[in-house]
């Protein structure tokens, strides 16, 4: 069974700064993985072209199933993410058709509400609908910025405005749609075991036994606060064709987990679990 796998470029110079908390890259981890998908890496890039066309070909050489570029799509001039993808890709930027009516048809509606001077078209508007050869743009009602989504060498490459609500916008209502039926190979699973431990160390070499008789299930303890009190969970989750495989391979590393536990006298609580 193929497995699809994706990798995130976090763009803005104020990420690195330290002056913006990259929400979006958490966002779209737990949304890509609910999905049935494996980010196998984030990268932080700055606002500068050449870095960013150097991280999108490395990328691109590792061969995931998506890239997704977030951020650096606006109207300034440090806005320059689709210039680097272009280039990264050795293809020409282009005036898009269709991106263009996108843009027009936001500021035209600001301008009805009074929310803008004037409907027109200007530089620094027409310059989000400049889109790189072969780019199809994906809608955005909540901002200005399409979204684009290209297609590299098997690698599907999506870019995202850095705007909360817009990545969050075009990703569930214009992206997923697109790319869902060749990227959601598989269903991910996950189930919380709280327990009463409040010293990972004693639960360390149970969780290492489970995990290497469940070499399909992705074990790990973790320490969560109850109340003032650091109480300790083991996390299960795995990946298979079906939500029914997906359990049957938790089930069987569940019971095996409290066995274990039970022997060296720490108690678990029921299990909490979510399925994409």
């Amino acid at each position: 069974m193929s497995e699809s796998t994706a990798e995130i470029l976090a763009i803005g110079s104020e990420i690195l700064a330290g002056d913006v908390l990259d929400t979006n890259s958490h966002w779209l981890c737990r949304q890509l993985t609910a999905r049935g998908l494996r980010v196998v890496r984030i990268t932080a890039l700055p606002d500068d072209p050449d870095v960013i066309s150097e991280a999108l070909r490395a990328a691109l050489r590792r061969g995931p199933s998506l890239i997704i570029t977030c951020g650096g799509l606006g109207p300034t001039a440090d806005d320059l993410t689709l210039a680097a993808v272009a280039a990264a890709l050795g293809r020409p930027l282009s005036k898009d058709p269709a991106a263009w009516e996108m843009v027009r048809g936001f500021y035209a509606r600001l301008y009805a509400r009074g929310k803008v001077a004037t409907p027109e078209m200007t530089a620094a508007r027409g310059k989000m609908a400049i889109l790189p050869e072969g780019s199809v743009p994906l809608a955005n009602v909540v901002g200005a910025a399409p979204g684009v989504l290209l297609e590299e060498g098997g690698t599907t490459i999506a870019c995202l405005p850095g705007v909360p609500a817009e990545m969050k916008w075009i990703f569930e209502h214009s992206l997923w749609p697109r790319v869902a039926a060749r990227l959601a190979a598989q269903v991910y699973v996950e189930r919380i075991i709280p327990t009463d431990c409040h010293d990972e160390s004693v639960m360390a070499p149970a969780v290492d036994l489970v995990a290497s008789r469940h070499p399909a299930v992705y074990v790990k303890s973790r320490a969560q606060v109850y109340g003032g009190e650091a109480t300790d969970f083991v996390t299960l989750a795995a990946r298979a064709a079906s939500a029914a495989q997906a359990a049957a391979l938790l089930d069987a590393a569940e019971a095996d987990l409290r066995q274990v536990l039970a022997g060296v006298g720490v108690h678990t609580e029921p299990a909490q679990e979510s399925i994409a």
